[in-house]
This record gives structure tokens, sequence and C-alpha cells, in this order.
């Protein structure tokens, strides 16, 4: 008699910050055998929210965005990722008095 195990995985993240001028960022990130799903809103301080799905399926093919408001198209989501990181670190330096 042999015995099987099956091991299933699910992962998620959110953040969110707002700046100096009201803009408004977040993101979440959520995994699972089936692939990733990074889901960003942006909202300028007095306009409509933009948000923006990307499905990333497992395998590391590339995803495709489902954009609402004037962000439909697909990029790689590592630029993106590293594009958001970086307003973030922007955004904290200039809390902090620096930049």
């Amino acid at each position: 008699m042999s015995s099987q195990s099956y091991f299933t995985f699910q992962s998620s993240s959110y953040s969110s910050s707002t700046d100096s001028a009201g803009n408004t960022y977040t993101k979440s990130t959520s995994s699972n055998p089936s692939g990733t799903t990074i889901h960003r809103t942006t909202q300028e301080a007095g306009k409509p929210a933009i948000s923006e799905t990307t499905r990333l399926p497992s395998g590391g093919a590339n995803g495709q965005v489902e954009g609402i408001g004037s962000n439909r198209r697909i990029e790689d989501v590592t630029d993106a990722d590293q594009q958001y990181e970086e307003r973030m670190e922007e955004e904290y330096a200039k809390r902090e008095g620096g930049a």
C-alpha cells in the first residue's frame, strides 16, 4: 500500500499609501497553484480611481492586464512592480524630509 501526499499553497499581500497631495495607491497580490493575481488601484485627488488587474498563470507565462479607465495595456509585471516600488520609496523619502 502506498500513500501519497498532496500540498497546495496560497499566499497574499496588501499595501496602501496616500501621499501628501491626497493621491492613493493600493496593491494586492494573491498566489495559488493556478497562478498569481496582482490588483493595483491609483487614485489622484479629485479624480476617478484607475484599477488594473494582472493575472499570471503558473509556469511563468506573460501576464494579461485588464484595466478600467485609461490604463488598458499589457506590460512586463517586473517593470510595473519596480516602478511601483520606486514611487513608494519616493513617497516615504518625501515624508521623512528627504528628496
